[in-house]
């Protein structure tokens, strides 16, 4: 659903604000103890971020993308981690259930998952299957009215707090490659469900990873998305919508390093004058601007394009395949113009070249777009 104008404007705000006055002052703070506190998480809550792409009807906010992805460019402005806190509750941990949950489904889970009492987290990922993501290795076995999971998921954000996982598994052995892949709503807690320790990563402390074992879960029958065999349709629709999401948030986290590398610029003076004076300096701003516009502009494009009821699978694809490489070369242009200053931690330069790498990686590497945009424009004859 469109907000109108003030009313967007009032959320863009309030947003905005939030971003300056509450996360951005925590940053490092949550970087050295690799978690977001209890207290900011639930003035999240209160913001209704945990439910801004959830139907109204369940409690949440129920956004059109174009709006959605005009908040996530304002929570691009800070660490990475802030956003991942509620971003599996708005996209691929939740959308499963609203594109193809049926209504008990729904009205069991929705209204917890808005308010951010539960916190989801989106089961894809295998030692095995990665890139390559229908070749999914974890087993459901139907038992009279359950399934049981055996198979372990790797890289899981939000696995160690999470209170419900879309989990991917393969229920038809004979069946190759997507078509043999079902889509179940499984609880966190569920006995032989375990969680591993979190992972050490390269960035985005803050944000935690998990491998998540199942070991003989028992999943009611009524808990499968959609019908069997459709696991993997689940799986790709709902990457599109968080294609868009990661590339909005590509575009704030752009958005923001450009606007510190400028007011850096501006006071740092070598040879007697500011460095922002320089051509070569100036070459590198206008590149950066330049990248962050037009990725911007991808985003919105697909956006209103998803909106209106179109198919966006080769937008998508292009939007966060363009805008995941830009703000790796405008954190790399950042540090370079930062010099010294960038290289260690006192302006948060090099953290945020750390965050923005796994953006390249994940909903789909750079080269897994690549394909996508190249099978899909084939498919339009160019």
């Amino acid at each position: 659903m469109a907000l109108d104008t003030e009313t967007r404007d009032q959320l863009i705000d309030t947003v905005s604000r939030f971003v300056a006055e509450r996360l951005r002052p925590i940053e490092a703070q949550v970087a050295e103890a690799n978690q977001v506190p209890d207290e900011i998480i639930r003035d999240m809550a209160d913001l209704g971020l945990f439910g801004i792409s959830i139907p109204e009807e369940y409690g949440g906010l129920d956004l059109s993308m174009e709006d959605e992805c005009l908040v996530i460019f304002e929570m691009g402005r800070t660490s990475p981690a802030f956003r991942s806190e509620f971003g599996t509750n708005v996209g691929i941990g939740a959308q499963g259930l609203v594109m193809f949950g049926n209504e008990a489904q729904k009205q069991k889970w929705l209204p917890g998952i808005a308010s951010g009492k539960i916190v989801t987290s989106f089961a894809l990922t295998e030692p095995e299957a990665g890139s390559d993501s229908a070749s999914v290795r974890t087993t459901a076995v139907l038992d009279g009215h359950e399934y049981v999971l055996n198979g372990t998921k790797r890289f899981i954000t939000n696995a160690g707090k999470a209170g419900l996982f879309t989990v991917m598994a393969r229920t038809d052995p004979n069946t190759k490659g997507g078509g043999g892949v079902s889509a179940f709503l499984v609880e966190g807690g569920s006995p032989g469900l375990s969680v591993g320790k979190p992972e050490k990563k390269m960035g985005q402390h803050g944000a935690q990873i998990h491998d998540v074992i199942f070991e003989n879960v028992r999943v009611p029958a009524a808990n499968r998305l959609g019908e069997e065999g459709e696991g993997f349709k689940v799986a790709m629709q709902v990457l599109d919508k968080g294609r868009l999401h990661i590339a909005a948030l590509c575009v704030g986290v752009a958005e923001r390093l450009i606007a510190d590398t400028v007011a850096y610029a501006a006071e740092r003076k070598q040879f007697g004058q500011p460095i922002a004076s320089f051509q070569l300096i100036q070459g590198m701003i206008a590149d950066c601007k330049t990248e962050a516009m037009a990725a911007r502009a991808l985003v919105l494009e697909g956006a209103r394009k998803r909106d209106s009821g179109q198919t966006i699978v080769l937008e998508a694809a292009a939007a966060k395949y363009f805008a995941s490489e830009m703000v790796g070369r405008v954190a790399d242009k950042a540090v370079q113009i930062f010099g010294g200053s960038g290289y260690v931690a006192d302006h948060g330069i090099e953290r945020l070249y750390r965050d923005v790498r796994i953006f390249r990686i994940y909903e789909g590497t750079s080269q897994v777009q690549q394909l996508v945009i190249a099978r899909e424009t084939m498919k339009r004859g160019g």
